[in-house]
């Protein structure tokens, strides 16, 4: 396959894998000699933060705040999710396309079982269970702005997952991730600024139930699309953009689902210690890409291999 690279890919690909004694977070320098930062599920950042040099680019963590020697990233405690990871998805807003939703079904169908998800197996719990390579998309629900379209509040994307669930429109699985994909047209208080997408957990009906935001990337393709311009290589720029925000989302919420798990000393979780790094990429004819899966080329993000010294991969 012919090989190249676009702008935004290359810009990206400079943050390397590089390890440092200290990290600025915002307002908050932390040093290496101090206990893990615990994370928030917000990490990862945007494409122009990383451009920036604000983002994760990998390295570190190994051997600090207490912890012997590791693969660069550190096991705190807490639960990771075994057996089949579980998928759903609430279509927030107006989403009429149903090939553009098919392009992110498509991921939940392959993405588990392939070579690139296989990195998660590297993740384990206190008894030495680790992650399997095997999700399931379970279901899916519509909810026609529901909380409204303006400016939405995290507050607001538990009660649109609370309210898929105790309505029945979707069970209540504690093995699952519930993805809230927003259309376009939604705003959310951070989102194109801050991040592209997030993940955290409730209880709910005795259920520990984990669930992520994923904005459209197409409001704002600068900052949560890979590829440069107006390029797609589905034909649907917010739907290509969101599928590397699935992955991360999905990878960091089976490793560190109640965020006390996996994360290294500056509170990055696996997939941000990747964040807007892509490897090797190919010319899918429309588009710049890195993977097929299902039949359908996606540009998704590399993974923290949590092995041989730890580094960012497409496959394990």
């Amino acid at each position: 396959m012919n090989r190249i690279a676009l702008s935004s890919v290359l810009v990206f690909a400079l943050g390397g894998c590089l390890d440092m004694d200290t990290q600025d977070l915002g307002s908050q320098t932390q040093d290496v000699r101090n206990p893990d930062i615990k994370p928030t599920g917000h990490g990862g950042g945007t494409a122009i933060s990383f451009a920036k040099g604000g983002g994760k680019g990998g390295g570190g963590g190994g051997g600090h705040g207490g912890h012997t020697k590791s693969n660069g990233i550190n096991y705190h405690g807490g639960p990771v999710m075994l057996g089949t990871t579980n998928v759903y998805y609430i279509w927030y807003g107006t989403w009429n396309d149903s090939a553009e939703r098919a392009v992110l079904t498509n991921f939940a169908q392959n993405v588990g079982g392939s070579p690139y998800y296989n990195i998660n197996t590297t993740y384990y719990d206190g008894n030495s269970a680790h992650i399997t390579n095997d999700v399931a998309f379970a279901g899916q629900t519509n909810d026609n702005y529901s909380h409204g379209s303006t400016n939405l509040a995290d507050s607001d994307i538990q009660g649109i997952v609370s309210d898929a669930i105790n309505s029945g429109a979707l069970p209540g699985d504690a093995s699952a991730v519930y993805f809230v994909l927003t259309s376009a047209d939604v705003t959310k208080s951070g989102f194109c600024t801050s991040y592209c997408g997030w993940h955290t957990h409730m209880s709910l009906g005795g259920a520990d139930i984990k669930y992520s935001f994923i904005g459209n990337a197409e409001q704002c393709p600068s900052s949560c699309q890979a590829q440069s311009g107006s390029s797609s290589i589905s034909g649907y720029q917010g739907a290509d953009g969101m599928a590397s925000i699935i992955a991360h989302e999905l990878e960091e919420a089976a490793s560190d689902p109640d965020l006390n798990a996996w994360y290294d000393h500056r509170g990055y979780e696996n997939a941000d210690k990747c964040a807007w790094t892509f490897g090797s990429t190919y010319n899918s004819g429309s588009g710049v890409a890195n993977v097929n899966l299902g039949g359908q080329d996606y540009l998704i993000q590399q993974n923290w291999v949590n092995a041989s010294g730890g580094y960012c991969a497409m496959s394990y």
